[in-house]
Formats: C-alpha cells, sequence, structure tokens
C-alpha cells in the first residue's frame, strides 16, 4: 500500500476539471440532504438516526480528502444559508450549534479523515474497509458525543444512552453496506484499468 494510491474517485476521473468536480459536489450534496431524510427520531434524544453517516462513509472514501471534506462542508452551508438539507427537512445555523452539531461537525472531520485512509487504498479489501469505516464513524460519534455532552449538561451516563446505544445496530449496518459495496465497486474497476 503507497501513499501515491488514489481514491476511487480519482481512479475513475483520473483528469478531474473544475466541471468534473463541480458535479460530483452537487451529486454529493444532493446525496447527503437524500440520506439525511431518512430519519427515524429516538425517543428521549434529540438526535434522529439518520442515513447521513452511510453518506459519509461512502464519500469521503469514494472522492478523498479534499473533495470530500469540500462536499460536506458545501452541505452544511446549504443547510445553514436555508435550504433543507438537514433531517426531516431541516436547515439553518442553529442545527450547526444545537444538539446535532457536533455530529455534523464529526462527519466533517470523518470525511476528511476517510480520505486520507483511501489514499492507503483500505477500501479496495473487506479486510481493510471494515476497520476504516469503523474509523470513520468512531470519529463522527466522539465530537457528537462530547458536543451532545456539553450542550445539554446532562450527565455521560445520559449522553451515552442517548447519542450512541440506540445508534449502534444502524451503525454496524452502514459500515457493513459501505465496507462491503466499495471493495465490490473496485473489483470491477480493478478489472477494467487491468
Amino acid at each position: 500500500m503507497s501513499l501515491s494510491a488514489t481514491s476511487l474517485r480519482s481512479s475513475l476521473i483520473p483528469r478531474s476539471t473544475a466541471l468534473s468536480n463541480a458535479v460530483l459536489v452537487v451529486s454529493g450534496v444532493l446525496g447527503l440532504a437524500a440520506l439525511a431524510q431518512i430519519a427515524i427520531p429516538v425517543p428521549g434524544s434529540p438526535v434522529p438516526v439518520t442515513g447521513q453517516t452511510l453518506g459519509v462513509l461512502i464519500l469521503g472514501t469514494a472522492y478523498g480528502s479534499t473533495l470530500g471534506f469540500t462536499t460536506f462542508a458545501i452541505y452544511m452551508l446549504a443547510g445553514i444559508a436555508g435550504a433543507p438539507v438537514f433531517a426531516n427537512s431541516g436547515h439553518g445555523l442553529d442545527r450547526i450549534v444545537g444538539a446535532t452539531g457536533g455530529y455534523l461537525i464529526g462527519m466533517l472531520v470523518a470525511t476528511f479523515v476517510l480520505g486520507q485512509l483511501a489514499r492507503f487504498r483500505l477500501d479496495q479489501k473487506f479486510l481493510t474497509a471494515l476497520p476504516s469505516m469503523l474509523i470513520g464513524t468512531i470519529t463522527t460519534f466522539s465530537f457528537g458525543l462530547v458536543w451532545l455532552h456539553q450542550y445539554t449538561g446532562q450527565s455521560w451516563s445520559w449522553t451515552i444512552n442517548a447519542g450512541l446505544t440506540p445508534f449502534i445496530v444502524g451503525e454496524v449496518l452502514k459500515i457493513a453496506i459501505a465496507g462491503t459495496s466499495l471493495p465490490a465497486i473496485w473489483q470491477v474497476v480493478n478489472r477494467k484499468n487491468s
């Protein structure tokens, strides 16, 4: 595994242009917005279960650190500006500074981290893709839990019960989806390139 290895995006689009990057960013923002609408409220928690984290795992890994981070940052800016892109068609700065803000910041950081891990082509094999996705999920939830704890002023026990425990099964499924689909896509790409 070398540092010169590339992301899935740069393997599929070796000569990216401003136009191709703009199309990828818009597609990524729309995809994240659609996945955010898969929102299930969690009783007793201000944080819903959403599809966003699956989008982050795929986006950060497939796009690479720079384009993935840029795409998620534009997604956040669109939501702040009033586009209904957050969970339950939410928007506004209050989503960033409120109880769920840490998760959004964590997802932003996770896109960068996952993109950096993709440089080592960890997303090409099942045995390395799954731990890579786990690192992305841990990044998201680390920011989210610390933020939720500070924002609510509740105990750590409450924070874990409201901000982590109800999400474990869903996150395991998302890790499994991203950690198996990306290596499968890479197998096809590598076959075509050989």
